[in-house]
């Protein structure tokens, strides 16, 4: 009988035990899933915000279609004929951001190795001609990716040997932070492996 009393609360003891073990776990697991602060909501959600950009090169019309008009400028429009495909996109983008010039800002956009290398190689074979960038981008106080716009149309007057590609774009200040923000996050995803939902 005493043997019989002493097995019992050392039963209990155990499961006492693991007992506490899970509510510890799940005690110290709740944080992690309990409210978030304003901040990391925020942050969360800037994460998810995506741009495109797509430099197109002028080109001459060609009857067998393999160009288009691009027109850009929304206050003043010109009309350019551009190549349809773009030789450099998001995917080669490095790092964006949005820096102040005289007068304004201007949007800086840094290319990898391959990037700058296509970068350099067509702005040295084509100058006068115009670089024709469009892009798409979530606006400000919104979730989902727009439908896009031509930002830009620089005339090449050198070539660029660093990969870095400055242009003043057909934006807002806030519309092009944006641009920028989602650059860096598809570069970001890039890096890991991982491909972008747009």
């Amino acid at each position: 009988m005493s043997n019989c009393y002493s097995i019992v609360p050392r039963t209990m003891l155990i499961r006492t035990t693991g007992f506490n073990l899970y509510l510890i776990l799940i005690a110290a697991l709740l944080p992690g899933l309990g409210c978030r602060s304003p901040e990391s909501k925020q942050k969360s959600a800037e994460k998810k915000i995506l741009s495109t950009l797509r430099v197109h090169l002028e080109d001459r019309p060609d009857p067998m279609g393999r160009t288009e008009t691009a027109e850009v400028y929304r206050a003043s429009p010109v009309t350019f004929t551009i190549d349809k495909a773009p030789f450099l996109s998001e995917a080669f983008v490095k790092e964006a951001k949005v820096t102040d010039v005289m007068g304004g800002f201007a949007l800086e956009v840094q290319f990898d190795r391959q990037g700058s290398w296509l970068l350099e190689q067509y702005t040295s074979a084509n100058r006068t001609k115009h670089l024709v960038i469009f892009s798409q981008f979530v606006n400000p106080g919104e979730e989902k990716i727009n439908q896009g716009r031509w930002l830009a149309a620089p005339q090449i007057s050198n070539h660029i040997t660093d990969g870095l590609l400055i242009f003043t774009p057909d934006a807002t200040r806030d519309e092009a932070k944006r641009i920028a923000l989602g650059l860096n996050h598809v570069a970001e995803k890039l890096s890991t492996g991982k491909e972008p939902k747009f």
